[in-house]
């Protein structure tokens, strides 16, 4: 009786260690139910810094402060990977400084954008936070985004100036206080392409198919340290803006009406025709 319980005990933990996948994914909310919004990156979000199955049972792994916050407008949810029957169930899905995907996970995430999906990710070409693990070890956040083959797929192109100066610093995008570190920047990589870049190139807004895609070219924003001042009602207002159906107090970014984009429906622009899509590149951000 005893090692039958040690068993179960053992595979709850792992039920309740392990991210959801393509395979265990939750089933899609019933009408009425709480909204939901997926989590994927290497940004720690939903578990904290935890070291392991110890840290996860006992509770004791540093929580990340942005947890609470998307709680405060959905149930957030953990993914590991992206595939079609993973991202049916959402319709929003919030990226921080995701690894390397996939050829499927490229192919998965640009058809569930066109699809009508909302996204908000977060591509930082050189990470600055800080972390209780040490540089090489796979719990860290990701040091630098791998994503150019989607990125150039949505007719954009992520620059890094690394002769900017280093340390905490804040962009004003149209009244709204976002703050970076470190951080890069978005262009476009062709004449046409379904991206509004406002300013000096933070943010990029794109229209794909029928969803819509808000790409902030830093993730100093999500620091598990903070939140730097201004963090939470930046992380609010990204919220607001892109995911509109779960716009809070602060509503969304001010300015908005200047973007092509509506709410809804994207406006049916889409990214220029590129290559297949396929592995993340080895290296990303161009040093300009």
């Amino acid at each position: 009786m005893r090692r039958c319980s040690n068993l179960l005990f053992a595979a709850a933990a792992l039920l309740l260690a392990a991210p959801l996948s393509a395979q265990d994914g939750p089933a899609p909310s019933a009408a009425g139910a709480r909204p939901q919004v997926a989590l994927m990156g290497t940004v720690p979000i939903y578990w904290g810094e935890a070291e392991g199955f110890a840290d996860l049972l006992s509770g004791d792994a540093p929580s990340h402060w942005a947890r609470s916050v998307i709680a405060r407008h959905a149930e957030p949810v953990p993914l590991d990977y992206l595939s079609a029957e993973a991202l049916a169930p959402y319709r929003y899905l919030l990226m921080a400084q995701p690894r390397g995907l996939t050829g499927e996970e490229n192919v998965a995430l640009d058809a569930w954008v066109r699809g009508g999906g909302r996204l908000l990710l977060f591509a930082d070409p050189l990470m600055t936070g800080e972390s209780r693990f040490h540089l090489g070890d796979r719990r860290r956040p990701q040091d630098v985004a791998l994503l150019s083959p989607i990125l150039a797929h949505w007719g954009l192109e992520l620059h890094f100036d690394a002769a900017q100066d280093d340390g905490p610093a804040t962009v004003d995008h149209f009244g709204s206080a976002i703050p970076v570190n470190m951080r890069g920047s978005f262009s476009a990589n062709g004449e046409k392409t379904g991206c509004a870049i406002p300013g000096d190139g933070l943010l990029a807004h794109c229209a794909i198919g029928t969803g819509e895609a808000l790409l902030v070219a830093d993730a100093a924003l999500l620091d598990i340290t903070g939140p730097w001042p201004g963090a939470e009602p930046a992380l609010d207002s990204l919220i607001g803006h892109i995911f509109p159906g779960l716009a809070g107090e602060n509503g969304e970014i001010a300015g908005r009406v200047a973007s092509p984009m509506r709410d809804g429906a994207g406006s049916g622009a889409t990214a220029p025709k590129t290559a297949p899509l396929g592995h993340a590149d080895s290296q990303e951000g161009h040093a300009h």
